[in-house]
């Protein structure tokens, strides 16, 4: 593994540059898992999904992703891509339990463990339990652990926050390690597209475009205030991600309070053109539901929410009398929220999401959470 050469340019590197954090994401973790435990399909595409006009690619291992396959993309669409695909039914219980053993690897490490889900999970390793010279050489090893003791191939990125670290991770996947100096960061960011930085989507892509931004250094030059003043809260952590600052701790064992998906829309769409991406969203997010360990119990509201091509947001949330029970009827509930906004109905929507919150172990049952 070689690292990046060092920079010239260190005065917009993130103030946090003692902090040492690693993002471990495992490759394509479902199909993987199931090449594993199915040699015979070593080597072939995969793709791990119910079968069904709603149903949802949980996962594709990468021969699959040849052909365009992606993750929450319609099954069907799925099948049509690739014919010859191996199409399996996902296992959550038998991944739950590999993601098990990989968290404790995690843990002989560093107790500052965040996951974020089954297959990926930030650490702080500032200060490592084995003594290790450095966060690189941590994340070396906890990769080598992996492989051997679960076959399977994890990237990881090290990097002086977690932003950073979530883009260092995705550098060289498959099974790749990459790192980013804390004196690297602006040499680093700088020739990227702005679509490089998460929460970046294609509207907002097209409108930062519109401005003359196409990379992260041309983003950078722009003033906060004008950056907020064009796209309110979203324009201060386009200024931030712009410069590599990420203020944000690792949080281990952080109980859910809401559960979300939301899609930035390649151009406007009208209200209903935007419908069916919430059957799409409620998929993924009911997905993720289905991933979890229950420790958080159910959620009891659902959260709709809209962004339209004027940055305007716009919630809609609703109870029920019980907790949603299926993904049918959790986007059953969205559809009824959608129809509740009370828009022209020549205004076009930017962005969608969908959400759960509410859960039972909230401090306030009563109170909304943040979302997105």
């Amino acid at each position: 593994m070689s690292e990046l050469p060092p920079a010239t340019h260190v005065a917009d590197a993130a103030p946090i540059a003692q902090r040492k954090i690693v993002h471990v994401d495992m490759d394509a973790f479902y199909a993987s898992v199931e090449q594993r435990d199915h040699p015979e399909w070593r080597g072939r595409p995969v793709v791990v999904a119910w079968r069904g006009m709603r149903s949802v690619v949980c996962a594709a291992s990468y021969e699959a992703r040849v052909f365009g396959v992606r993750s929450a993309m319609p099954a069907t669409r799925a099948e049509r891509l690739c014919p010859d695909a191996i199409f399996t039914p996902p296992d959550f219980p038998r991944y739950r339990a590999v993601s098990a053993q990989i968290r404790a690897i995690f843990h002989r490490y560093t107790d500052l463990v965040e996951p974020l889900s089954l297959d990926e999970a930030y650490l702080d390793v500032t200060h490592n339990k084995p003594g290790l010279a450095t966060a690189t050489a941590v994340a070396k090893q906890i990769r080598a652990d992996i492989r051997a003791e679960t076959e399977l191939n994890a990237s990881a990125g090290v990097a002086p926050n977690k932003v950073l670290a979530k883009i260092a991770s995705d550098w060289r996947k498959p099974n790749g390690l990459f790192v980013i100096q804390p004196h690297e960061i602006t040499d680093f960011l700088s020739p990227l597209p702005v679509r490089k930085l998460p929460g970046v989507g294609g509207a907002t892509e097209k409108a930062l475009a519109a401005l003359g931004i196409v990379t992260v250094a041309e983003l950078r030059v722009h003033p906060l205030a004008e950056l907020v003043a064009r796209f309110g809260k979203q324009g201060k952590r386009l200024y931030e991600l712009a410069r590599g600052i990420d203020e944000r701790l690792v949080s281990p064992d952080q109980p859910r309070r809401s559960l979300s998906a939301e899609t930035t829309f390649e151009s406007d769409r009208s209200r209903v053109e935007v419908a069916p991406a919430l059957d799409e969203l409620a998929a993924r997010v009911w997905r993720h539901v289905a991933t979890a360990d229950g420790a958080e119990g159910q959620a009891h509201t659902v959260v709709l929410k809209l962004k339209t091509s004027e940055f305007r947001t716009i919630t809609r949330s609703h109870t029920p009398a019980t907790p949603p029970s299926s993904m049918d009827e959790l986007a059953g509930i969205a559809q009824g929220l959608l129809a509740r906004v009370e828009l022209d109905e020549s205004t076009r929507y930017r962005l969608a999401g969908v959400g759960l919150s509410n859960f039972r172990e909230a401090l306030e049952s009563d109170a909304q959470p943040a979302l997105f």
